[in-house]
């Protein structure tokens, strides 16, 4: 049903896209039953930095979906809110500003309206979560802003960088039939997470620290960014430990189909970002065998040896299997301790074998009821 509304959905496009006058007024009227706006709006991702040097990523577009309030089982609905959130036009060459303790930082956007800002701040003097506001500017002029976070990490002894797909989302990666089957029928509140995985990614979140001051984690998938309000809302819901998204190009409504695919070797710079941006901490590097997670992570550990911590890789690609092994086999032997594993309670049980959380903080997090 979903390649029927796909297939319908290009014809309105191009007809609106190419037909006289009266064309344009179906073209808000489709969006209006999508549920997109044709005011600019400008999306601020979560963005990350130290006490003195901070990043924050973003979007400037022409087109944008509007934000979800209901959720519902109906398959209709579910392919619907998919399908817009690639409604999307992007505004190219469109200056940015942010503003922050009384300075002015601005940027320029890409041709796909993609803007990234960067700044220092000497005087910063705690860890956490800070408010930024961004404005599009046009001949000088505010046309659109919008709100987004900045997370500096506590100086903790680890980081946790994690795939998405397949990893602690249930996708079918390796079966691009079942995959948008799943990504069209059902919504971010009615996907499933791993079994065991979010206890487990709430037991990193503390390990070796204190509950004030948790371990960073970063998401860094192939997924587009127009899923980013679709993944937050899943890690939300299910309790998995909030953190910083770094995901793929944006793409636009004929290029759906091809959701989640390619550009593996920018996810290889966007980890060598993170690191480079904390060279004194460890990092745990997460994800699964559907796709290239498994040599992603052995280049890392070749570039990075000092600091990775350990690798996992969950296993949902069997056909993958024995090559995955070798390779997991390759990473050990540079030092790295690894586990290549079909349930999270087996990677539980190997995070307290390396002594990566303990048998304490287990203990104690259960009678908390801290835990899902």
């Amino acid at each position: 049903m979903f390649l029927v509304c796909f297939s319908l959905m290009q014809t309105i496009d191009h007809t609106v896209s190419s037909g006289p006058a009266p064309a344009a007024s179906l073209r808000e009227r489709m969006r209006n039953w999508l549920g997109v706006t044709s005011e600019t709006t400008v999306k601020v991702y979560h963005g990350y930095g130290h006490t003195n040097r901070l990043t924050i990523y973003g979007h400037v577009l022409r087109t944008a979906p509007l934000p979800r309030i209901r959720y519902s089982k109906s398959v209709i609905n579910n392919t619907v809110a998919l399908l817009r959130l690639f409604f999307v036009e992007p505004f190219p060459g469109i200056e940015v500003r942010l503003k922050w303790q009384g300075k002015e930082y601005r940027a320029t956007t890409d041709t796909d309206g993609f803007f990234k800002i960067e700044w220092k701040d000497d005087t910063l003097s705690r860890f956490g979560w800070y408010t930024v506001r961004v404005d599009a500017l046009l001949n000088a002029d505010v046309i659109a802003s919008s709100h987004g976070k900045v997370y500096i990490p506590h100086e903790t002894q680890y980081g946790f960088i994690s795939d998405i797909d397949d990893t602690f989302l249930i996708s079918h990666s390796a079966n691009m039939r079942k995959r948008l089957y799943v990504l069209f029928t059902q919504n971010a509140r009615s996907r499933q997470p791993f079994e065991g995985v979010v206890r487990h990614y709430q037991l990193l979140a503390q390990s070796r620290t204190t509950a004030d001051a948790p371990n960073p984690f970063f998401f860094v998938s192939s997924s587009e960014w127009n899923l980013y309000d679709y993944i937050l809302e899943f890690t939300r819901v299910n309790r998995i430990p909030e953190g910083v998204f770094l995901l793929n190009q944006l793409k636009q409504f004929d290029q759906l189909l091809k959701t989640g695919q390619n550009n593996h070797q920018t996810k290889f710079t966007r980890i060598v970002r993170i690191l480079e941006n904390y060279p004194n901490q460890r990092f745990v590097l997460l994800g699964d065998s559907s796709q290239h997670d498994p040599y992603i992570y052995q280049s890392i550990v070749e570039h990075f040896p000092k600091q990775i911590h350990a690798v996992y890789i969950r296993d949902v690609h069997h056909k993958n299997r024995t090559a995955v092994a070798d390779v997991l086999k390759s990473i050990e032997s540079a030092g790295v301790p690894c586990c290549f594993f079909d349930h999270s309670e087996d990677a539980i049980l190997h995070s307290k074998k390396i002594d990566l959380i303990s048998e304490h903080q287990l203990v104690e997090a259960m009678k908390e009821k801290k835990l899902v």
